[in-house]
């Protein structure tokens, strides 16, 4: 297996529009197990997209319920079962994730009765375990852990930060989150910080294009990270490599990547990676095994 990050998605919030990037999703490729962390819409194009054979879909971390990070859950897991899927897969996400899924089970009953009567599929039911977390150690098998850091997005309380750890490796994914100071202890050393990442001067222009005026803005403002402040984070952190995702605007024609650099810049000097859809990026070589 190719040991690497793929950003599938990297807009954020849940609106398209033409031409532009698709929500926030992750596929992290680790230790022998692939993992993607969120469901945004497109997800499931992005890892076909990416060379993952849905058959073979193995875990899926899910930061926290707004939509444009589950939407595409219960549609990526169906479309894995269509594609030939008879493995388990385990989903790990906060409170309310068994429901999300249960409701798409619901939701699509007819569907997936009839395909495993006519088709000969195995139970969809049996295949999935959904595994509710808050703060803490969240998985860990073999080298591979994943532990997670509540962070600060109102009014979602339940939003958590991830980072995997696999033989002296990390890479560490904000989730969605105001700037959030405990997160560079979180991340210390990490060789990728996929931090979210919002442009003040395209926060206007989004808000005009979108709609709900103050109100947008507000929550924008009080609950997502400014580019320059996922640098500070970075630099406190002491991380290899700052990749920013999740962008704030991320289809306005006015903001390019030399912009978010010009911000980044003010506080960080390392690594950058300004995200893009589909975007590869390698892990480092593993430590040697543990005696």
């Amino acid at each position: 297996m190719i040991e690497r990050l793929v950003l599938l998605g990297t807009k954020g919030g849940p609106a398209l529009r033409p031409g532009g990037p698709m929500p926030t999703s992750c596929l992290i490729e680790i230790g022998g197990r692939s993992a993607v962390i969120d469901c945004g819409l497109g997800v499931t194009k992005g890892l076909v997209d990416a060379g993952l054979s849905l058959k073979g879909l193995d875990l899926v971390f899910i930061t926290h319920l707004h939509s444009d990070h589950v939407l595409e859950l219960g549609a990526l897991i169906h479309t894995a079962w269509t594609a030939g899927l008879a493995t388990p897969v385990r989903v790990f996400g906060p409170e309310g994730t068994r429901d999300v899924w249960a409701h798409f089970c619901r939701s699509l009953s007819y569907d997936i009765e009839t395909r495993i009567v006519d088709e000969g599929r195995p139970d969809i039911l049996a295949l999935v375990t959904v595994t509710e977390f808050s703060q803490g150690r969240v998985f860990e098998e073999a080298d591979l852990s994943v532990e997670a850091l509540r962070v600060d997005h109102p009014p979602v309380t339940e939003c958590y930060a991830l980072r995997f750890n696999e033989n002296g490796r990390s890479v560490v994914f904000s989730a969605d989150t105001c700037h959030f100071q405990p997160l560079a202890a979180f991340a210390e050393g990490a060789d990728y910080l996929v931090h979210e990442a919002m442009l003040l001067e395209g926060v206007d222009r989004l808000v005009a294009r979108t709609g709900n005026g103050a109100r947008l803005k507000e929550h924008l403002m009080a609950s997502h990270t400014l580019a320059e402040d996922a640098g500070r984070i970075a630099s406190d952190a002491g991380c290899a490599h700052l990749v920013l995702n999740h962008l704030i605007p991320a289809d306005d024609p006015q903001v390019g990547p030399e912009d978010w650099e010009r911000a980044v810049r003010t506080t960080w000097e390392g690594s950058l990676t300004i995200g893009r859809d589909g975007l590869e990026l390698p892990l480092k070589r593993a430590s040697a095994p543990r005696a």
